[in-house]
């Protein structure tokens, strides 16, 4: 039997922790955020707020899909041995736990924001001048866009898309009259708060609103009850084989999706049961999964209060620095880059130094060509515009628009578009794969030759997002790097299978068997009495046969520790199984996002001789048999150097944002001893890995020491 085959036939858990589960656990570690009171207020309620965003998308998705499951019969095991009811059924215990985590979170950070001056006002808390301006507003901004909707035979139950919001209301004209039940959809163009005016920074909910001026929509009814509800959909895009049109089929799916099968319902606490009846029945909703909240219906809206102008309830602003090796050559990244390689850490180096790599590649006349892969690129994207500027320079440009990328499909068919009248050269890669890869070629005539300069990240091409993810790019002018990427430019553009590949591994044609044949490899030296560890970076820890690979190393005796901030299969420290596997996950002002994969290579890590790879991908099914991804080995002594003993020690030997994984799938916060270390505050008060070795203020970059851990 082989390993995956194995694997999947572990029906007791014993082995392996349930992937729906595991990223319950980690949403659990968001809300936990929103608890310390280490961060800001405000930084308190937005990951509040986060937490509640990332719940919404587990069920539009991941619940989505094991819910289809169950709706066809098809109740096939996870991999600790459940069916898909059973998964759902763990799935809306622990996901109702969380709502009342994120609940009673919110009643404290509203009372201590209170004590702030920042308020959210029931109607009852309004002054006499608030009401009067509160009723000035709904009159002329609210009320003109609401449509009350009676339910009857007449009146059908209305569409409600994804994510919306509504009222309902069981209403009588007299005391005899029958009922007459009554819809009110809040539409999305309506902010969720409204700030009262004055100095003070006070607001009150829309529903808080509406309800207080119930007889302004009903007049002449009174309630018998009323109640409020949330709607969640299916939001998952299945792309079918035969889709002629990858296109059209997007275009029309993304159509779809807004009437996708309900999910999820959540309910207002004092919402009536018969109330809750007649949604479920008008939304065709029996088999959804119900919820009801004593509190704030949609946590994710509370967004919307982080954007308050108040600097001293959040993190004081940090401003990314340009990175020094470019500014030493005049802001002429293609001279920094020739006159060596050059890693970027992101978010302490500014994403700006890709951008102007490529705005100075779209302004050189020396440059004729440029391609790059674009997977999630935002909706203000100066990426997108350099490369129309390059178009519209008569330059030669290729850009891979992933259409795959969920939640931006949309917006990746708007920038094809752009791009497309601009005269780029937009290929949509794959009907079964997603081209997750991040990378880019610019090609440039120097003295009569064609030199080609790459960029290879680990995270998107997305100038917000930049700000807050930890990334890496890598600049190269290697002549064995651009031969490997234009090989994978052609399997994306042309299907024409890289052969002969010098240093990047692709998958989904031999990435697994690579990261295999690495630990292999730390077994072999383990087995030979020499010194054998792996340290892995990454997002996601999911591959069923990778994760036997580690067990089988750790069985060896390969020391091996892993930082994996979301998801992890893998069961730590068990006796006979993982003994010598240790797992962490960093949540903190900054969301963790590179890979980094590390191979002792028969020395005591960390040092020169150590394998040192960056990659795009993580290490799961899908980045290995579904998506076009990277894999990149370090081999500049310099770079080599900054990655290993700067970013990856830093992520072991953090104990201020770090949670241990337990062998019983809970996690813990790591507390710090004497030796307290950060690592985001690390990088943010020390030089780039860009820089000279010396801080701002001339002294020495501090040198990370393993036995700094916590």
């Amino acid at each position: 039997m082989s390993g995956r085959q194995r694997t999947a036939a572990a029906d007791d858990g014993r082995r392996l922790f349930n992937r729906e589960l595991s990223w319950l656990a980690f949403n659990r570690r968001v809300i936990e955020e929103a608890t310390n009171v280490a961060h800001p207020l405000l930084e308190r309620l937005r990951f509040l707020s986060i937490s509640g965003s990332n719940l919404d998308e587990f069920f539009m998705v991941r619940v989505a899909g094991l819910k289809g499951q169950q709706l066809r019969g098809i109740e096939n095991l996870s991999v600790d041995g459940l069916t898909a009811t059973q998964q759902l059924e763990a799935i809306t215990e622990e996901a109702d736990a969380l709502v009342v985590a994120q609940q009673a979170e919110w009643i404290i950070l509203r009372e201590l924001l209170n004590e702030q001056r920042l308020q959210v006002v029931t109607a009852e808390e309004l002054d006499a001048a608030e009401r009067v301006w509160i009723e000035a507003q709904f009159r002329e901004q609210i009320l003109p866009v609401l449509t009350p909707q009676a339910i009857d035979p007449a009146h059908p139950f209305p569409f409600i898309p994804n994510g919306g919001f509504s009222l309902v209301f069981d209403l009588r004209r007299g005391r005899k009259a029958e009922p007459v039940i009554e819809l009110l959809m809040i539409p999305n163009t309506l902010p969720r708060f409204i700030r009262l005016p004055g100095p003070a920074l006070r607001f009150v909910a829309i529903e808080t609103v509406i309800r207080a001026h119930f007889e302004w929509i009903f007049p002449g009814f009174v309630q018998a009850g009323a109640g409020a509800f949330r709607v969640l959909r299916d939001s998952d895009i299945e792309v079918e084989e035969e889709a002629e049109d990858l296109v059209r089929y997007f275009r029309s799916a993304i159509k779809r999706r807004r009437r996708g099968r309900v999910i999820r319902l959540e309910f207002a606490a004092d919402t009536p049961a018969n109330l809750e009846d007649m949604v479920r029945t008008g939304l065709g909703a029996d088999r959804a999964l119900v919820a009801e909240s004593a509190g704030f219906i949609g946590i994710a809206h509370l967004a919307e209060l982080v954007e308050v102008d108040r600097p001293d309830l959040k993190f004081p602003p940090y401003s990314p620095r340009f990175p020094e090796r470019v500014l030493e050559h005049d802001g002429d990244c293609f001279a920094a880059i020739r006159d060596k390689d050059l890693v970027i850490h992101h978010p302490y180096e500014s994403f700006e130094v890709v951008v102007a790599f490529l705005r100075q590649a779209a302004e050189d006349p020396d440059v004729v060509a440029i391609k790059q892969t674009l997977y999630r690129a935002g909706k203000q994207s100066a990426i997108i515009d350099a490369l129309v500027a390059a178009a519209e320079a008569g330059k030669s440009v290729t850009a891979v628009v992933e259409l795959k990328a969920r939640f931006d499909e949309e917006q990746n068919l708007l920038w094809a578009s752009r791009l497309e009248r601009a005269g780029v050269q937009v290929i949509y890669g794959f009907v079964e794969w997603k081209t997750h890869a991040k990378v880019s070629m610019v090609f440039r005539r120097e003295g009569g030759v064609m030199r080609t300069y790459c960029h290879f990240g680990t995270g998107n091409y997305h100038p917000t997002t930049a700000r807050i993810y930890t990334d890496l790019s890598y600049f190269t002018a290697s002549r064995r790097a651009a031969r490997d990427a234009a090989k994978l430019f052609n399997l994306i553009t042309g299907y024409v299978q890289p052969k002969g590949l010098e240093l990047l591994t692709v998958s989904p044609r031999d990435l697994r068997d690579k990261i295999l044949a690495l630990i292999d490899g730390e077994i072999a030296n383990a087995k030979a009495g020499l010194p054998s560890a792996i340290w892995a970076k990454m997002n996601s820890l999911v591959d069923l046969v990778v994760i036997d690979k580690l067990y089988e190393a750790s069985e060896a005796g390969v020391s091996i520790d892993l930082v994996v901030r979301g998801v992890c299969c893998l069961r730590p420290g068990v006796a006979g199984l993982s003994a010598n596997i240790r797992v962490k996950s960093i949540v903190g002002r900054f969301l963790e996002h590179s890979r980094i994969f590390v191979f002792a290579n028969g020395g005591r890590l960390p040092h020169r001789k150590a394998r040192v790879y960056i990659s795009s991908a993580d290490w799961m099914p899908r980045n290995f048999d579904r998506r076009v991804e990277y894999m990149l080995p370090l081999e500049n002594p310099t770079v080599h150097a900054q990655v290993l003993d700067q970013v990856m020690i830093a992520n072991l030997i953090d104990n201020e944002q770090s949670w241990m994984l337990r062998p019983d799938g809970s996690y813990v916060r790591v507390r710090p001893g004497k030796r307290q270390f950060n690592l985001h505050h690390y990088f943010m008060t020390n030089p780039s890995l860009s820089g000279r070795g010396q801080s701002l203020a001339g002294k020495a970059v501090p040198k990370l020491h393993l036995t700094q851990r916590g």
